[in-house]
């Protein structure tokens, strides 16, 4: 399966630009030219990497950058034309994992896409026990066998699942899992989770994917 590259940036030239290049490159990507709209589609989409513009209509993307960190660890380059040391140490700071100052040549933004991809992936601890996730398909299966997970449960084993050892409290899991900001209790997250583990456990007793952290919230955690 192609990664997907969101590009979020609001001139339509460079972001055509990207978009041809990454493709050569063997990626897909999604473009989104208003920050107002980037939280809902990174929480929708689940994206591979964001290449994210500092100055947007809408919304400015330091904000942005610092509010997925609130709920994932998907990796993010900033892309800008503001050079100050400031604003490059700011935009780390705020948890991108690099940075790349207009004007750029595509093929350096190319490069710097596979290298924070491959240092993503070496950082990632997998899965044991076979867990396969099919985000497009909401399909979840353990050990060969479908978990028969709901929407709301799959999106909540997924996104443990792509920050794994990771603590979330109730708060954090359910901003994430339900984006269009409803109102419910922390004790939905807990009978969420209560169903996720009975059906984890109904294909493997003795698998412990979810744990709790009492006081704290949940986290994935295949050792």
């Amino acid at each position: 399966m192609k990664q997907t590259i969101m590009i979020v940036e609001d001139e339509e030239k460079l972001a055509s630009l990207l978009a041809d290049y990454l493709r050569q490159s063997g990626f897909d990507s999604v473009w989104i030219a208003d920050g107002n709209q980037v939280l809902p589609r990174v929480r929708a989409e689940l994206p591979d990497l964001v290449l994210l513009d500092l100055m947007l209509p809408g919304r400015d993307g330091l904000d942005i950058c610092k509010e997925i960190r609130t709920f994932s660890q998907l990796p993010i380059i900033m892309i800008t034309a503001r050079v100050e040391e400031i604003d490059r140490l700011l935009g780390l700071e705020l948890g991108a994992d690099d940075y790349i100052c207009k004007p750029f040549s595509p093929r350096e933004v190319v490069a710097r896409v596979k290298t924070v991809l491959r240092r993503a992936g070496e950082h990632h601890i997998p899965a044991s026990g076979g867990l396969s996730l099919d985000a497009d398909k909401y399909r979840a299966q353990l050990k060969g066998r479908d978990l028969d997970l709901t929407a709301v449960e799959f999106k909540l084993l997924h996104f443990l699942y792509q920050n794994p050892g990771r603590i979330y409290s109730r708060s954090q899991l359910m901003d994430r899992i339900y984006s269009d900001q409803r109102i419910v209790s922390d004790r939905t997250i807990d009978s969420h989770i209560k169903k996720l583990r009975k059906k984890i456990a109904a294909v493997a007793p003795d698998e412990e994917l979810i744990h709790s952290i009492y006081g704290v919230g949940y986290k994935y955690d295949p050792s």
